[in-house]
């Protein structure tokens, strides 16, 4: 039952996050609908584990018909969730053999509401029963071009050399500044990064940020940029930053501490795609490499002999089938664990098609209100164009990892 697992966690996600911008004027309140669903969720919840099915097809028409009742501009803004909730019902009526109305409804989350995740879909043994079935394997392969993240991976273009004399140099704002050296006094960092080694202390510091502001990815924070205006932010609003906001609050603290660090955007190869995620890419002087650090979920990788890795070896292990392994404490929010499946094999799989960062890596580097005046430096598989930067002036784009990973 992990697919209904998931809508319960995109029910607890979704409520809330899409209520900033749309209008009220609707046959249903857009209040009104965040509390029935978020009534329905909880119900859902109960039925699971009974695996009452009756229940659950009815919960879910539920959030169907709730979604009916909104405008069609905010019909479209709920567009994942309906599919998400369609995939549901095809898993609750394959789970009791009803074939044709578990396909129907796959085909309705695919055709009308625009559902992808063929990772999901591929391994979920809820829909086993419809597996064999032709028009659910067309289904599948209609779907793969654009969901399955790894074979859209592997079909990336390789990298190639540079000629890095032209390029912009990557610069890493000193311990020393003021500001700097202000953030390591206010929140005690010495003391937070304790006495053990290196790695110790880079995660210690991951984790105490993840566990002291709350992650909300539907909310651009009314501040600035950096650490000490998160920090107030969240504490004076209770209110969560989004994964941009809290990798360069993670990224001025390893500045703080004297760590070469970058905050690194992971883009999906989809241009209309508008979910990316954002995380840390410090250099460990001990190991002598970069590795992941992702304060939204405490999470780092491992391969398979408890080496950590960065995310360039991440990726190409993606790629190629080697193992990955999630550290076991990884979670959302100390809410939700994650999986490796769920975090490496889906979602960061899809947001590693191409990546980006700043060349200047400093605090306040993307000030709200003043011009930082920074470039950004994207790393692109060969034959790749992207429409929005290709023109832009202060993004250079390069197709050479050791120039994008080169050490500090």
């Amino acid at each position: 039952m992990k697919s209904m697992k998931k809508i319960i966690f995109t029910l607890s996600l979704f409520v809330g996050s899409i209520f900033v911008t749309a209008q009220t004027n609707n046959l249903l309140s857009l209040q009104e609908f965040e509390n029935q669903v978020t009534t329905i969720g909880k119900a859902i919840s109960e039925n699971l584990d009974s695996k009452n099915y009756d229940a659950l097809e009815k919960l879910l028409n539920e959030v169907i018909t709730l979604c009916s009742r909104l405008s069609d501009e905010d019909k479209e803004s709920v567009k994942a969730l309906q599919a998400d909730i369609y995939y549901s019902l095809a898993c609750v009526y394959s789970m009791q053999n009803r074939k044709e109305e578990a396909i129907n409804a796959f085909a309705t989350c695919v055709n009308d509401w625009g559902y992808i995740n063929y990772s999901l879909a591929k391994t979920d043994s809820d829909l086993d029963n419809i597996r064999n079935e032709k028009r659910f394997i067309e289904l599948m392969e209609s779907i793969r071009e654009h969901g399955d993240y790894i074979y859209i991976l592997q079909q990336a273009g390789k990298y190639e050399k540079a000629d890095t004399a032209v390029l912009p140099h990557f610069k890493y704002e000193n311990a020393s500044i003021q500001l700097l050296k202000e953030v390591k006094n206010l929140f005690n960092l010495d003391s937070i990064a304790g006495q053990g080694d290196e790695i110790s202390k880079i995660i210690n510091l991951m984790t105490w940020l993840h566990n002291t502001v709350r992650h909300d990815g539907s909310n651009y924070a009314l501040c600035e940029f950096d650490v000490i205006d998160f920090y107030n932010y969240h504490k004076a609003t209770g209110r969560g930053i989004n994964c941009r906001g809290l990798a360069i609050a993670l990224n001025e603290c390893y500045l703080a501490m004297g760590f070469k660090s970058r905050y690194i955007t992971c883009m999906p190869k989809n241009e209309k795609d508008t979910d990316c995620h954002v995380i840390n890419s410090v250099y460990s002087e001990t190991l002598q490499k970069w590795i992941w650090m992702d304060p939204t979920f405490n999470a780092y990788v491992k391969d398979e002999n408890g080496n950590l890795l960065s995310i360039a070896e991440v990726r190409e292990r993606l790629i190629s089938g080697k193992p990955t392994v999630l550290n076991e404490d990884a979670n959302w929010n100390n809410e939700k664990p994650q999986t490796k499946e769920e975090y490496l094999d889906i979602y960061m799989t899809k947001n590693l098609y191409w990546l980006e960062c700043m060349q200047v890596s400093k605090f306040n580097p993307e000030s709200r209100y003043r011009n930082t005046d920074n470039t950004r430096i994207a790393l692109l598989p060969l034959g790749y164009e992207r429409s929005d930067i290709i023109n832009n002036n202060k993004i250079v784009i390069v197709h050479d990892p050791e120039y994008f990973w080169q050490q500090p």
